[in-house]
Order: C-alpha cells, then structure tokens, then sequence
C-alpha cells in the first residue's frame, strides 16, 4: 500500500473507526484500487503504534461493508467492486426516483445497520436522525 494512514491517538473518535474511515475514504477517491493489497493486520498495528485488535476490527467493519476482502494466507485486498466506487444508487422517496451519493447511502446503511445492532426500530431510526437534522440546523 502506497498510501500514508496517519491516526489521531488524542481524537475521542476511536482508532478503529478512524481507521476504517481512512481505508474507506482512500477506496472512494481513488487512491486504493480494486486488487490493491493492505498491510496485514500485524504489521499496520506496528506502523501506527496500536493494538492488532484495533486494526483487526476496522478490516472486519471494513469487509462486511464490502470494502475489502480477507482471505487466508492471501491477506486482505480492495475489494473488486466496493461500495464507494458503485454508482449512486436510486432509492424511491415519496413516489420520486432521487440519485444519492455512494457515500451518503453508506453512511445512512451504517447507521441503520448500528441502530437495528442496538435493538432500535426503523421509526426510532428516523425520529433519531430526524433529531440530530433538526438540532444542526441551529
């Protein structure tokens, strides 16, 4: 891997999902290509000085959001064809086709698939997003 991944130790945002961030953010634009090769979970944890579970739980998080794939004595790759590097997805609203960006409709598949995770159902999903809308627009 060609790529640099610097992580914030001090951030209250943890390693791991900073790590699974980064890998995500280097799939969408570009910089890691399908096939392209990640260091093995050992040797990352040594570059940036953290636990080898931390970086073993953001290429869990990281392959069943289909951004990479693991395989035994193969190590982990990009995935052929990950989420941010499919074209937008067409979800039905109100009777209206909308074009939704890759990353947006990952985000929102991530919350969902952590709020169902957390015993919430999809209403109490939307009153929760509907919320935290409502308070960022000040």
């Amino acid at each position: 891997m060609s790529v640099e991944i610097v992580l914030d130790l001090s951030s209250p945002v943890p390693p791991f999902e900073q790590l699974r961030a980064r890998v995500t953010a280097l799939v969408d634009d570009g910089s890691l290509t399908p096939g392209s090769r990640l260091p093995s979970v050992r040797a990352l944890a040594a570059d940036l000085g953290i636990a080898v579970g931390t970086v073993a739980r953001a290429y869990r998080e990281l392959e069943a959001a289909g951004y990479v794939v693991s395989r035994r004595r193969h190590g982990t790759t990009v995935a052929e064809s990950p989420p941010g590097m499919r074209p937008r997805r067409d979800i039905r609203e109100a009777g209206q086709e909308r074009d939704w960006p890759a990353d947006v409709v990952q985000a929102a598949e991530d919350l969902a698939r952590r709020a169902r995770a957390a015993g919430f159902s999809p209403e109490e999903t939307v009153e929760l997003l509907t919320g935290v809308a409502r308070r960022m627009r000040g």
